[in-house]
């Protein structure tokens, strides 16, 4: 028997806000979160331009024995799960007495690289941090908040670029339609340090001002704008959340994948993008039609705008009664924890009928003249929503959710 599949809490620490109040009031105005920081042009960044992320004070939550051994995505990651945990209802007893996962999408972070400097330069393994192996691991958020929560189920993280938040969620929907898990705690983070981002700079082209007009679809693809923090959503066996007495966010009824990408630039391409929406469709029952909103993985890069919008075009068309908008026009491109942070957006949109604009956007792409893309604040309601990621080495994923 396949079981149904629910959200029953969600947490969020990103550059639109620390808390799902705020977030949701981000959304509805079109506010954007991303800062102009001469600091990373001065460090030798192509762009000034990043997501505005707080580093949380985790002092009042946690002895120095787990802050010790917590990544900068780690920080964000327990933040946003405490939220998670609860609205969802679920203590520290709670946790103690049951079995409860988490599969976490983690893919890069600085420490190993910092580790390596130290040897380089003073050839003694002493000097590295004793710490930065639980710092520098893909799986540095999984086994902190293991630890820190008293996790008992299911433990691992999920490395497949930017995907790879979507096939946590993913994976976690199909062990609990399966009998195998109850509850398990989904998401992603991902840290802003020029360290961090150093690597995928290459794909800013320059952005300097920080009023310079970035926007997903844009006619120019100037570039994407480096983000991250960290988003979590508690996924759990619907009869066990009814048993248990707590509100149901969302359904997610669909999960598909797909590998395809160019040989020469590694980025994933359209046939694989509508593959991956094709099997979500499959496995939630629905067709395109049924699709009211589709928050897509165009970043404003021209490399990933026009494989996305090719897709798109393919799927969607001139089907107006389907809303396109880029959540990642206020937020810039949250990395890994981006297919949970769009799921939590979606979600939000969801329960407060109305999609967000996708801002910014003066001159349209002429090839998605006929895609039906938000550009101010839409009130509507939203029964099924889809979620598109795309990672490098093709990696391709689509979350479907349905309101409840």
């Amino acid at each position: 028997m396949n079981r149904r599949v629910v959200v029953t809490g969600m947490g969020i620490w990103s550059c639109i806000g620390q808390d799902l109040k705020t977030v949701t009031e981000s959304l509805r105005q079109g506010r954007s979160g991303i800062i102009f920081d001469p600091k990373r042009i001065e460090y030798g960044l192509q762009s000034g331009l990043v997501g505005n992320v707080p580093r949380p004070d985790l002092k009042p939550f946690l002895p120095r024995k787990f802050r010790a051994t917590m990544s900068e995505d780690a920080e964000y990651a327990y933040m946003a799960a405490r939220q998670a945990f609860a609205q969802a209802g679920i203590d520290d007893e709670y946790l103690r007495q049951n079995e409860v996962g988490i599969i976490w999408g983690s893919d890069g972070n600085p420490y190993f690289a910092e580790s390596g400097r130290i040897m380089d330069e003073e050839h003694d393994s002493s000097m590295v941090e004793p710490q930065a192996q639980f710092k520098g691991e893909t799986s540095t958020v999984s086994m902190n908040l293991a630890t820190i929560f008293h996790l008992k189920g299911i433990g691992f993280s999920i490395g497949a670029a930017c995907a790879s938040s979507s096939h946590a969620i993913g994976i976690g929907k199909m062990l609990i339609q399966n009998g195998m898990q109850k509850t398990i705690l989904v998401g992603g983070a991902c840290g802003i340090s020029k360290v961090s981002h150093a690597i995928a700079d290459m794909f800013n082209y320059g952005f300097l001002d920080p009023l310079e007009k970035f926007s997903p679809f844009g006619e120019d693809g100037l570039g994407l704008i480096e983000s991250g923090g960290g988003a979590a959503l508690l996924l759990e066996d619907y009869e066990y959340a009814k048993m248990r007495g707590v509100p149901i966010l969302a359904e997610v009824t669909g999960y598909g994948y797909s590998s395809s990408c160019d040989t020469t630039t590694y980025h994933p391409n359209a046939i694989g993008i509508v593959q991956a929406i094709k099997n979500a469709m499959y496995d939630a029952n629905v067709s395109i039609d049924d699709i009211d909103f589709i928050n897509p993985c165009a970043t404003g890069a021209e490399i990933d705008d026009n494989e996305c919008i090719n897709a798109l075009n393919q799927l969607v068309g001139c089907n107006n009664s389907v809303y396109i908008s880029s959540t990642e026009s206020i937020t810039g491109h949250e990395n890994w924890m981006i297919g949970a942070s769009k799921s939590v957006y979606n979600i939000l949109m969801m329960q407060n009928d109305f999609i967000a604009p996708n801002i910014n956007l003066n001159s349209i792409n002429e090839d998605a003249q006929n895609l039906n893309i938000i550009k101010e604040t839409k009130c509507t309601q939203i029964e099924n929503s889809l979620v598109i990621t795309a990672g490098l080495g093709g990696s391709c994923c689509a979350i479907i959710l349905r309101k409840v």
